[in-house]
């Protein structure tokens, strides 16, 4: 060693600076991926801990709830982005530093957030959750992806559209190439729609409330929010948009369940069950998958203004509860048992109108979920096609001959839709389709019938599917 080297003095050990906003988007990311949780469900509770223990604002909130959401969209994007930055295969990464090079690469090519303090405050989290070691890879890989804008990234990583459309999307727009391969499909038509589709499921979506009917409206949750709080639903007359995020759980209405929150799209399936045409009685309705609540509350509401009764029925008795905590305080007459629509307690043909919302793989709720979209398998379909043909068959033999059923799922995938309903039509016989467009009046590009298929991008919605079918013997 050198006189030189010997002199000169050590650097002194600085304790990393602990970021708390970044801190919890970090455990919150862990908390996906090593619990196959929803950062749905786990992103309230940090958040409320966080304002307790460490003072969080809104802002702080804010920034912290946009770090979450924002990773898991472009999850798929950042992780080919990171593998052309790393010299090993990205399985090889561990899952933490993997979170902490995706939540950099986020603030670096997803947010307004400058060069240098996204690579430090990156940096600073690795030091406290990874130690000093690893935090210098972190800040190698990172100081690679701030060398180029996020479109110069994906003109390097994504092949050309014009030699692998599927995959070139997927890479783009943050999206498994099944999962683009099977909108596609679904949605039909050339680039431009599959584009706008998979750019909408990447948009953060709005809080929408329902007012339940007889016992708010959405004229009061509207007086309630002032002008530029709240905004009236597109198609639903019971929604209220929140564009800016809002507190739900702040507003009196919702606090005593009279409103509640509740996508659009959910709305108008409820709503076009309710008022399909009926010839006959119209006393007893049944939510036959009724859990967590949403469309029970609202079918509960709707049928009371009729007189009718609702019959809610959940499989899971946690989720019985939690239907059960929706509908208190429904004006009408109603009952919520735990119990499996595919093995039934009721007598066949007891009921004039039921609702199915089907178990499905949640792929048009991806603005919502968008872990989703890395956790499903294309196999996973095939353990959900059963269920939803037996739920379907033991729906209609629920309905009296006349009676209305509506089938529905938050997926826009051709095997959990149509061909579902095509086949219980050519296997078991005894209804007909109904026309639902006439009953989503206003709502445009519903396509040809007769059954709807709602989109994010054409409707502001999640992607649900509706099918109603009219007992015939």
């Amino acid at each position: 060693m050198s006189e030189q080297s010997r002199r000169r003095p050590s650097k002194p050990y600085r304790r990393p600076k602990k970021d708390p906003v970044r801190l919890l988007a970090f455990e919150a990311l862990r908390a996906v991926d090593e619990r196959d949780a929803y950062a749905n469900l786990v992103l309230p509770p940090l958040l409320k801990k966080a304002r307790e223990k460490d003072g969080f604002d809104g802002r702080d909130a804010a920034l912290a709830t946009e770090l979450v959401y924002g990773t898991l969209r472009r999850q798929g994007t950042y992780d080919a982005i990171i593998a052309a930055c790393v010299d090993r295969p990205l399985r090889e990464v561990d899952p933490p530093v993997l979170d902490v090079l995706s939540l950099g690469a986020h603030q670096l090519l997803g947010t307004r957030i400058p060069t240098h303090a996204a690579v430090s405050a990156s940096v600073e989290l690795a030091r406290v959750v990874l130690g000093d070691g690893r935090a210098k890879f972190v800040n190698a890989v990172l100081r690679k992806i701030a060398q180029r804008e996020l479109d110069d990234w994906l003109e390097q990583v994504a092949p050309p559209y014009e030699e692998d459309a599927e995959d070139h999307l997927a890479v783009v727009h943050s999206h498994p190439r099944w999962v683009v391969s099977a909108l596609w499909d679904a949605l039909g038509g050339g680039r431009a729609g599959i584009e706008d589709l998979l750019e909408a499921d990447n948009e953060r979506p709005e809080v929408t409330l329902v007012a339940r009917p007889g016992r708010s409206t959405a004229a009061e949750l509207l007086d309630v929010l002032g002008e530029e709080a709240g905004l009236p639903g597109r198609w639903s007359p019971y929604a209220v948009r929140l564009p800016e995020g809002g507190e739900p759980g702040a507003i009196d209405a919702v606090r005593e369940g009279r409103a509640g929150v509740q996508d659009e799209g959910s709305q108008l399936v409820a709503i076009a069950l309710a008022n399909a045409p009926l010839d006959g009685p119209d006393g007893r309705w049944l939510d036959g998958c009724a859990g967590p609540g949403g469309k029970a509350a609202l079918l509960g509401a709707l049928a009371a203004e009729r007189g009718a009764a609702l019959l809610a029925s959940e499989k899971q008795p946690h989720r019985a509860r939690l239907v059960d905590r929706a509908l208190t305080g429904n004006p009408g007459p109603y009952q919520v048992i735990a119990a499996d629509g595919t093995r039934p307690p009721w007598r066949p043909g007891s009921f004039d109108r039921v609702l199915v919302d089907v178990p499905c793989s949640g792929l048009g709720a991806l603005r919502r979920r968008p872990e989703a979209r890395w956790r499903r398998r294309p196999e996973d379909l095939d353990s959900f096609a059963p269920l939803q043909r037996t739920l379907l068959v033991e729906a209609l033999r629920a309905a009296r001959v006349g009676g209305v059923v509506g089938y529905a799922t938050c997926s826009p995938h051709l095997a959990e839709t149509r061909v579902v309903v095509d086949d219980v039509l050519k296997k078991h016989g005894g209804a007909e389709l109904i026309d639902a467009r006439p009953l989503m009046p206003g709502v445009p590009a519903l396509g040809d019938g007769p059954d709807v298929q709602l989109w994010p991008h054409l409707h502001g919605t999640d992607a649900m599917y509706l099918a109603l079918l009219r007992r015939t013997a």
